[in-house]
């Protein structure tokens, strides 16, 4: 709230004549619809208007401290603006001087969801990209699991509220509410699913096997046609559960072995096109910071979002394979948007 008006000369003039009349302060701010304590402290002394308020000079540090700042900003990535000072012993700078400072040396982030990529993981996915240059990625199913919870991918929303409207008040669920598994692939312009993992269910090799067997395999690949079961290439990333011997043997049977069973590069989702499908289901079912009261309600509206997903909006997705391999090689390995 800022600072109101100091009393006017006319509104002076009236107090004093109110006075005469022998008001009472109390009165006097009623007529004058002025606060109370504001007439009580000019009636205390009639000459001295409103204080204005005078910041303090914030404490300056010279540049030898400024230097060990920025060092200790460098080493201390995600810290707060005490704890960079602390651990320089500069002691009694208020925090507004603090991150003034810090603000011409450096910005305020959020930590990187990717993993650092090492030079290992960079030469693979180099390999992995020249690998498949040539591939009809129109044959190509590209699978993932994604796990959805009841407030969403952080918990909490946010966005503009009109004016003279109260803010929408934000359920907490008890122990975060839990969230659903769920898997899906697409391939071409089709999408497969998406199923979901039973609730309680920890995926390791066996339980991922049989929950292939029981969706994937049954609902969906046996209505292939032989010439597309033959040419089908079947893409999974590197979780336990997937590239285990137990898996990998468990495939081979179904007679998904060999080139029909996609390599894949070590920490990259951003190579995944079905990781964008994630996001558009995401975005449809948490928009305007909805919620929801159950895993079954939550799993209803999964369903939904990816019902409304067409064809055009997956073959766009999967068709970006090419370009994809193309910034893997132009950035030597290294993340590429997506």
């Amino acid at each position: 709230m800022g600072q109101k008006k100091d009393l006017t000369g006319s509104e002076k003039s009236k107090i004093v004549r109110y006075l005469a009349e022998a008001c009472s302060s109390l009165k006097i701010a009623k007529l004058l619809k002025r606060d109370h304590r504001t007439i009580k402290r000019f009636i205390q002394n009639s000459q001295q208007g409103r204080k204005k308020r005078v910041d303090k000079p914030r404490r300056k540090i010279t540049a030898h401290e400024l230097r060990k700042v920025k060092r200790a900003a460098a080493k201390m990535p995600l810290a707060t603006s005490l704890a960079i000072f602390q651990s320089c012993n500069i002691t009694g700078v208020p925090k507004s001087t603090r991150c003034a400072i810090l603000r011409d040396m450096a910005k305020v982030r959020k930590a990187e969801r990717r993993p650092p990529l090492n030079k290992t993981h960079k030469l693979k996915r180099q390999d992995w990209a020249k690998k498949y240059l040539k591939t009809d990625f129109s044959k190509v199913l590209w699978t993932d699991e994604m796990r959805v919870s009841l407030d969403g991918p952080d918990g909490w929303a946010r966005g503009w509220i009109g004016k003279g409207q109260r803010a929408p008040v934000r359920l907490r669920c008890q122990q975060g509410g839990g969230g659903v598994l769920v898997w899906a692939g697409i391939i071409k312009d089709e999408l497969v699913g998406p199923f979901r993992v039973e609730d309680g269910v920890e995926l390791n090799s066996q339980s991922y096997c049989q929950f292939l067997e029981d969706t994937f395999f049954k609902q969906w690949y046996r209505k292939k046609s032989a010439s597309f079961k033959k040419n089908m290439i079947f893409m999974q990333d590197n979780a336990p559960s997937h590239a285990s011997k137990y898996s990998t043997a468990w495939l081979a049977r179904k007679g998904i072995k060999e080139e029909k069973l996609m390599t894949w590069p070590p920490c990259s989702p951003d190579l995944n096109p079905i990781e964008n499908l994630w996001s558009i289901i995401k975005c449809e079912i948490y928009k305007e910071g909805k919620q929801y009261t159950s895993l079954n309600r939550v799993w209803e509206a999964v369903v939904a979002a990816a019902r409304n997903v067409d064809g055009e909006q997956i073959k766009t997705l999967t068709g970006s394979m090419d370009g994809r391999l193309l910034s893997v090689l132009a950035k030597k390995g290294g993340y590429i948007g997506r």
